[in-house]
């Protein structure tokens, strides 16, 4: 029976049992798109991508590269070189097109899978691969390229991210949409369940914070689906916060770029936040501890293969760009040689000694800090000469 009885209680759906389900294959998704899977330029009326072909060529190289460096770190990670990794491969074109709208005093708030991102701001991949190594805990200084350090606790950079934008709008520094500042958090659909990112949500309303909320729904969280997330599109969430959110194909570099171009222009200029949803598919395993064939389907793969976001930048440059193969042949060629640096640089990252972890606490080494390093240094030469 489909309803309950006058008087009874509602029927209790278990969760894989519940009516609603994500999109299908066959379903149509809103969303909003500039560059179709075929590489077709198309209009929407609300966003327009005003670069040249110039650009779009720098976002070809950008995701090329970093797929390149994406794939090479997963092949240290099966060869023992990296104790994991977090691929990001289908996802580059949400993450190149939204850094890449970024002006240089935004600062980023990111999870531990934005490696694209991380490259549009300048931050070395060996860096990355310290911290997946174990030889680090990815200790760069945010302040060097406006990029915070890899988040691992889920969601909880929503909330720094809401706080940093809180001291931006303290400090003065917004009110001008192209030379205001502004905060970028990224997060995934699985995140979006966190009390960090609905506290950050509330936050940012009640401050008006000149922040930008970026989830890449990827449509998994590990193994679990969007459907055991939300019940509506995530975008929509917003609204009862407060403030507005919008939906963009983040396989479409040209229409996340715009639509983020967009979204920090109106935190720059004193608008408050926005909720950008990037609506792509997680192409590989959640990491490499993971196996995405023991609960998804093959055919959704090869659904979202289709919809590839560098082969649709390809085949628009190729057929409307009258780039050459030339050009595709350079770009490879770069990817093989960063990648080949990225390997080399990884098998020679020194091991860290025992007591480096001391060195990084304070900025000045205080008195009982001192004794505890010494107090450890002793014991570990204690084993010196054993075994």
């Amino acid at each position: 029976m489909s309803e309950s009885m006058p008087g009874s209680a509602p029927e209790v759906f278990a969760p894989h049992e519940a009516p609603v389900s994500p999109p299908q294959a066959s379903e149509e998704v809103e969303f909003v798109q500039l560059l179709t899977p075929e590489g077709e330029r198309v209009e929407h009326p609300d966003y327009s991508f005003d670069l040249d072909d110039e650009a779009i060529k720098g976002f070809y190289r950008d995701m090329t590269l970093v797929r390149r460096i994406d794939t090479e770190a997963t092949a240290l990670q099966r060869q023992g070189e990296l104790g994991l990794w977090a691929s990001l491969l289908g996802q580059e074109a949400a993450q190149v097109g939204s850094a890449r709208s970024l002006n240089s005093k935004d600062m980023v708030f990111p999870t531990y899978r934005e490696h694209g991102v991380a490259w549009c701001q300048g931050v070395d991949p060996l860096r990355l691969l310290g911290l997946f190594r174990g030889v680090d805990q990815g200790g760069w200084d945010p302040k060097d390229n406006n990029f915070h350090l890899y988040t691992i606790v889920i969601g909880a950079q929503t909330l720094h991210a809401t706080g940093y934008a809180m001291g931006q709008q303290r400090d003065h520094a917004i009110g001008d949409a192209e030379n205001g500042e502004c905060t970028i958090a990224y997060f995934g659909d699985g995140a979006s369940s966190q009390g960090d990112v609905n506290e950050a949500f509330i936050w940012a309303s009640v401050f008006n914070a000149p922040v930008v909320f970026f989830c890449q729904n990827n449509q998994w969280a590990i193994s679990e689906p969007i459907d055991r997330q939300t019940r509506i599109p995530l975008y929509q969430r917003a609204a009862g916060f407060g403030f507005p959110g919008i939906r963009v194909d983040g396989n479409d570099v040209l229409a996340t770029y715009a639509v983020t171009q967009q979204a920090t222009k109106r935190a720059r200029e004193g608008s408050g936040p926005t909720l950008v949803e990037a609506y792509t598919y997680r192409m590989g395993a959640h990491t490499t501890s993971d196996d995405p064939t023991k609960y998804r389907l093959s055919e959704d793969l090869e659904h979202w293969k289709l919809k590839d976001p560098i082969q649709r930048v390809r085949a628009y440059l190729t057929r409307s760009a009258g780039v050459d193969q030339d050009f595709f042949g350079e770009v490879d060629a770069e990817a093989d040689k960063i990648a080949a640096e990225l390997r080399a640089g990884c098998l020679s990252l020194p091991n860290p000694e025992l007591t480096d972890f001391f060195q990084h606490v304070y900025v000045e080494e205080t008195p009982q800090l001192a004794e505890q390093r010494e107090q450890f240094a002793a014991y570990a030469a204690s084993f010196e000469g054993e075994g």
